[in-house]
Formats: C-alpha cells, structure tokens, sequence
C-alpha cells in the first residue's frame, strides 16, 4: 500500500511539474499536453524503478558508469566535430549523441556485467548483490512440515525468505471456508512459527510482489531469479517448472527418498501385511518411512508378521517399492504365531 501511495503522489507531482515546467519555458502549447508529457514522464521513471529492481547493486553502478562515459564522449566529440555548426542545430545534434552513447554505454555495461565480476567483486561482494545461500519456502513445504524437522536437526541453517504473496495464500487457506483447507493453512502458520523459534535458522519475510504475474508459483521462480536464493518445495511441477527456468530446487520429496535406508536383494526384513495387493495373493505391508513393500504370496498372512527376502528393488517418482517373497518358500519360518 506504501510502494502505491508513493507512486500516485510521484504522478501528481510529474503532472503538475510538467505544467509548471512548461510554463516556466513559456511553451506554445496548452496545459493538459504539459500535463500529459508530465504524466509520462512519471510512467517512465515508475518503469525504471521497476526494472532496477531486477538489477543488482553491481549492474546498477556499472550501468551508470557506461552512461556517464557515454556522456563524457558525446560532449567530446561534440566539441570537436560539430564546433562549424550554428548554435541550435550544434546543440540539438549534441543532445541527440549524447542520449545515444549514454544508451551505449548503458548497455555495454550490463552485458559486461559477468566479465567485470572479478574486478567489482572486491567492491561488491557476492552476499552483497544476491542471496546464494539463502531457501525460498513454498506453500506446500510449509503445510508438509518436515521442512521444521529437517531445520531441527541442522541440516538446513542460515537464512529462509518467505515472501509475502506465500504469507497471503496461506492465512487465505487458513481462512477458508472450507475445513480441511482451514486447517492445512493453520498448520502452516503454526510451522512458520515453529521455524521462527529456532536459533539454528533466520526466517525473514520479503515484501517483493509481482503485480502482473497472477500465479503464485510463477512470482515465487520470478522471486528467486531476483535473490538468487534455492526454492524449497514438495511440488513436482513447481520442481520441473523452476528448472527449466534456471532456479535451483531443493525438493523435500527427493530427500526423503534419498535418506531411506537401502536394501539389496537377497536382504531379510520383518513386516507386517496390512492389506492385500493388486496382484492375484500379493500382500502389502509398510516400513516406518512409509516405503511400500509388497510380499508375494501374502494375502493368506493378512494382519500378521512375517519374515521376507527382497527380491527386488523398484524406484519411482511417487517413491520406493521393495518386491519380497516370504521367507518360508526358502524353508525359513513365516507368521509370526506369538
């Protein structure tokens, strides 16, 4: 609301000062088109400063540098080529090069950015201009919660940025009318507020929007091409979507999966069939971290426990499948009777 009413008053001011300009010169022209060069001349600078906000510190300085030695050359050359022109075609010609080589050197500046990097980094440290270091949370992760536990344990430290559009779509699902929504966004809120409490870790909320961008999971990729920072989440198309674009993805799913423990065929385990499977006397049972294992030949031991050889280990995108079959097939002992 602040950015808005700052940008209105910036308008009035460019209006008024555009008449007051034109006046001032003694212009021929009518008021509202002093009025409305001043009113472009707001919009222009309103598009400016929106723009700078995707450049960083380092661009910022190096641009204005290239302008200022475009400047310097035009009125150089300026001085030297165009001295045996009358006065008003000299100084319009002289006005016209110096927009253009300042332009110039604006851009060669900004396309230099990269290669001038080892020379500015002294003066602009990296931490300075981005955010490498720092995780981008998401909705979903927030709601899943694991992220709390995973910055319990300390394997996730330093900063967490979660913007403000994140910080809306939650209280607007901790506010909906609907109850399982309710109370997926209040636990949310209640893990923001966990991971605020914890000393390992530094949660900050950045006001960056991206008013004409609708989608959330869109302005979170435009948001951290901007700070530079990872974007944390469990969801598989923001994943894809996210890279695609460049930005470095830390899925929780895939850490999940990748710290399950690993089993080899030919390895002994113990479990308990809860449910029959797809196959014609296959029976499914579950491990502590929720991997699925299926026990062919275990639809007869439905509610008890059983021992098992793997057989097979499967995969996915949706998770790990261990294949086993019961270890009495091999003259091992089976159910659990006790």
């Amino acid at each position: 609301m602040g950015v808005i009413v700052a940008r209105l008053l910036l308008l009035a001011f460019s209006v008024s000062g555009g008449i007051a300009f034109g006046r001032a010169l003694a212009l021929p022209v009518s008021w509202p088109v002093l009025a409305a060069a001043g009113l472009f001349t707001g919009l222009l600078i309103i598009v400016v400063e929106e723009g700078l906000r995707r450049v960083s510190l380092q661009g910022i300085v190096l641009g204005a540098l290239g302008m200022i030695a475009g400047l310097i050359a035009a009125q150089v050359l300026g001085g030297t080529f165009l001295v045996p022109l009358p006065e008003i075609p000299r100084v319009t010609a002289t006005g016209v090069l110096s927009v253009l080589l300042a332009y110039l050197g604006l851009a060669v500046a900004l396309r230099k950015v990269g290669a001038l990097e080892a020379l500015t980094s002294r003066f602009f440290p990296p931490e300075a201009n981005k955010l490498e270091n720092a995780k981008i949370l998401d909705t979903s992760v927030i709601i899943d919660g694991r992220i709390a536990d995973i910055c319990e344990t300390g394997f996730v430290d330093g900063l967490l940025l979660v913007p403000h559009f994140i910080l809306r779509e939650l209280q607007q699902i901790a506010d909906s009318s609907d109850g399982l929504k309710r109370n997926r966004g209040r636990r949310g809120l209640d893990v923001l507020q966990k991971i605020q409490r914890m000393p390992k870790v530094k949660v900050e909320f950045r006001d960056l929007d991206f008013p004409r961008i609708r989608e959330v999971d869109r302005k979170l990729i435009e948001f951290a091409k901007v700070v530079g920072g990872k974007v944390v989440t469990n969801d598989y198309n923001l994943n894809k979507v996210a890279e695609l674009h460049g930005v470095a993805v830390l899925n929780i799913n895939e850490l999940a999966n990748a710290v399950k423990p690993v089993v080899l065929p030919g390895e002994q385990m113990h479990v308990h069939v809860l449910r029959e499977g797809k196959e014609l006397g296959q029976g499914v049972a579950y491990l502590e971290d929720g991997t699925m294992v299926i026990v062919d030949h275990g639809k007869k031991y439905l509610g008890q426990s059983v021992d098992v050889v793997v057989t097979s280990v499967l995969q996915t995108t949706a998770g790990r499948m261990i294949f086993t079959r019961l270890r009495e097939e091999n003259g091992g002992r089976g159910a659990d009777e006790r």
